[in-house]
């Protein structure tokens, strides 16, 4: 991988990780383009920018994240995570192999688009308008939602937002508790994939493979900013369309995406 294909790759998880899109198909479509994807570097480095979008959450809910009397806050998001800590330890090496194959995941981009055509319909009378409603048992289940996106191209943020309109959340009021869950979720993914995991093809940890070479290191800072840049304007951006049109635009987003992903990678490549 280059530093191009880097800023490429940091982009593209700036712009999706928090739209209902699926960020982690669309960065193996782009590694798979350029001819990456299999590169130990790449799959570290396509998780390890996510700590740029963990800290555009922060910042733009810096209220929200440093009021360290609202206790119960910070309780609620530390039960929400705990399903996919759990259920993405035990399938881990199983969604790797996933990661590999860009077909299925065209399928489920395809899947994830007719949803989002028709979830609106279905949630039409929220009763909850802010977090400080939501409950610790409606926290969790939204939890639990959010262990969907496990399978590449559902969409972490699609999965966790549909779960909690479920949970009957307004639409802006489920994005933003996606945003948040988001922060938790992602910080011990990343943690994971940099100091504890070890890469087969290199039989190195995440930290030793960024340390490798000062190319390495400089992608993933210069890597790591973007993405941050990136997702602060994605998400002010999300919720302004999500709050007047729905999900709509995401889902024939998708659903065009994955037909033409589907034939580059079937037909053309």
């Amino acid at each position: 991988m280059d530093l191009l294909q880097a800023l490429i790759l940091a982009i593209i998880e700036g712009i999706t990780e928090y739209l209902p899109v699926s960020s982690t198909g669309h960065m193996i479509f782009a590694s798979s383009y350029f001819g990456i994807e299999k590169e130990a570097f790449t799959k570290l480095f396509q998780v390890s920018i996510q700590f740029g979008a963990i800290l555009a959450v922060v910042v733009l809910y810096w209220r929200k994240f440093f009021d360290f009397t609202k206790f119960q806050f910070f309780l609620k998001l530390g039960f929400a995570v705990i399903p996919a800590l759990i259920l993405g330890k035990l399938f881990d090496e199983k969604i790797e192999t996933v990661l590999e194959h860009p077909t299925p995941i065209a399928i489920v981009l395809i899947i994830g688009g007719i949803i989002l055509l028709v979830v609106d319909r279905f949630f039409t009378n929220p009763t909850i308008h802010k977090e400080e409603d939501i409950t610790f048992k409606k926290a969790i289940t939204i939890g639990f939602w959010q262990c969907l996106a496990m399978m590449p191209g559902t969409s972490r943020s699609a999965a966790s937002i549909i779960g909690g309109m479920q949970q009957g959340l307004t639409r802006q009021a489920a994005a933003e508790f996606s945003f948040f869950l988001a922060v938790p979720t992602m910080l011990a993914v990343t943690c994971y994939s940099t100091f504890i995991k070890t890469y087969e093809d290199t039989q190195m940890k995440g930290y030793e493979l960024i340390l490798k070479s000062s190319e390495n290191t400089k992608m993933f800072i210069i890597g790591n900013v973007v993405a941050f840049i990136v997702a602060v304007l994605a998400i002010k951006f999300f919720i302004e369309i999500i709050k007047k049109y729905g999900f709509k635009p995401w889902g024939w987003y998708r659903i065009i995406a994955g037909f033409l992903l589907l034939v580059y990678f079937n037909f053309l490549k």
